[in-house]
């Protein structure tokens, strides 16, 4: 009898082993779809610059209005994730940002644009809340950073294969197509979420009262909420995306421009050095999620294994301002790609301390406090680089800030967590609880 009950344990433990990496798939193509949509801009800018007589600070207006409006949405994106569920409030976040993304192609003037890109930046901040609440609820700490790092490469691979398509289908249907056509692709995910929901209607790994209270629709009171704010973990957090996220914003949205001025790539040749790059990333935020897993099941101490990695990463990051100097463009990919890969193993670092010091029930809302601050300084870095090409400064004074945020960062999580302790059901002091 006990040999059969151990039987069952075991295939019930398999099957929802199983059940979590279908989840995790899924979660991983949403954030591709989110990246795809937002770089689509940055990769026809300069015919869509030719079309509607844009300026480099038009531009960066345009871009602007996202950051803005995805700052501000991100708060109350992750509370929706968390009185929703991720279920429904992933399925309704992909749709909304798909509609958005489509409607680029109805824009024919600059008021226009931006009033499209600036609900793309609205709808699009429910990525991050419901991603890092589904790995949050679907998988224990010991295989959380791991879970983090795939989902992680999701942006970069979304990166990788827009370069490589949406040009094409640019020169093939126009630009304006071209936004439909990839925003349409949301529907497909949609479809596929919402049937895995009819057979996965709990994650197992944490127990049926963790599980409903990751898993299942529930908000925070004004209380918790002011709890949240008041601790020096959401702070700890938020500021390090802040300072280091720039980096970020910056390649997404300049890369094409830069390797359009420095290498006179045009829009059909741009796709392949961007592809190395962000293929080079997403390489970065899968083995920073794998290098810290191995330092914790070798009993490194949580906070420990955190700061190391993002110490390991910022030396990564730090020859970014070298792709200046590159003699051609696939020499300055390999070093924009290296540079990404230690800024994504940095993230996922971040976001996975994160899953580490939260409890699930504010996860949504704690993140979304983060993801708003890295957005805000993402905001300052794109105004920057249209200030700074208009006025014949080049791209130096944006790598150099890009390269001095990742110290600030780590300064930053050290003074405010000296100790990072990961959260349990039994601490009294978790934020909003």
């Amino acid at each position: 009898m006990r040999d059969t009950v151990s039987t069952n344990d075991a295939r019930a433990a398999a099957g929802a082993a199983r059940l979590r990496w279908l989840v995790l798939g899924l979660v991983f193509m949403a954030g591709a779809l989110n990246y795809a949509d937002r770089q689509i801009i940055a990769l026809l800018k300069p015919v869509i610059e030719h079309d509607l007589g844009w300026s480099n600070s038009d531009y960066a207006g345009v871009l602007q209005a996202f950051q803005l409006c995805n700052a501000a949405a991100l708060i109350p994106a992750g509370w929706l994730i968390d009185r929703l569920g991720v279920r429904a409030g992933y399925a309704l976040g992909v749709g909304t940002w798909s509609l958005a993304a489509m409607a680029h192609g109805l824009a024919t003037t600059l008021a226009q644009f931006t009033g499209a890109r600036a609900l793309l930046g609205i709808t699009e901040a429910t990525n991050a809340p419901a991603a890092l609440k589904s790995v949050a609820a679907w998988f224990p700490l010991e295989e959380r950073s791991a879970a983090m790092g795939f989902i992680n490469t999701a942006p970069n691979i979304g990166n990788v294969v827009a370069p490589l398509v949406v040009p094409a289908l640019a020169l093939a249907f126009g630009w304006r197509p071209a936004f439909v056509i990839v925003g349409a692709a949301g529907a497909v995910w949609i479809t596929l979420w919402l049937a895995l929901g009819r057979v996965a209607p709990l994650p197992p790994t944490l127990g049926p009262a963790a599980a409903e209270t990751a898993a299942a629709p529930a908000a925070l009171t004004g209380r918790a909420w002011l709890a949240m704010l008041a601790d020096r973990r959401t702070w700890a957090v938020a500021g390090a995306k802040f300072l280091s996220d720039q980096s970020w914003w910056f390649l997404l949205f300049w890369a094409p421009d830069f390797f359009h001025r420095k290498f006179g790539l045009t829009l059909g040749g741009v796709g392949g050095p961007l592809a190395l790059t962000y293929l080079l990333a997403a390489g970065g935020a899968f083995l920073g999620g794998l290098a810290a897993t191995a330092l914790l099941r070798r009993g490194v101490r949580i906070g420990v294994a955190r700061k190391a990695m993002l110490a390991i990463a910022f030396l990564i990051v730090s020859p970014i301002a070298a792709a200046q100097l590159a003699p051609d463009a696939w020499s300055a990919a390999l070093i924009l790609g290296v540079a990404l890969a230690g800024h994504q193993a940095f993230s996922t670092n971040i976001f996975a301390m994160s899953a580490d010091i939260f409890p699930p029930a504010v996860m949504g809302s704690a993140v979304g406090v983060a993801s708003t601050t890295g957005t805000l300084g993402g905001m300052g870095i794109l105004a920057l680089a249209g200030w700074s090409l208009d006025h014949g400064h080049g791209y130096g004074p944006m790598f150099l800030s890009c390269t001095l945020g990742y110290p600030a960062a780590i300064a930053w999580i050290h003074l405010m967590l000296p100790v990072i302790r990961p959260w349990s059901p039994d601490a009294a002091e978790a934020p909003g609880t």
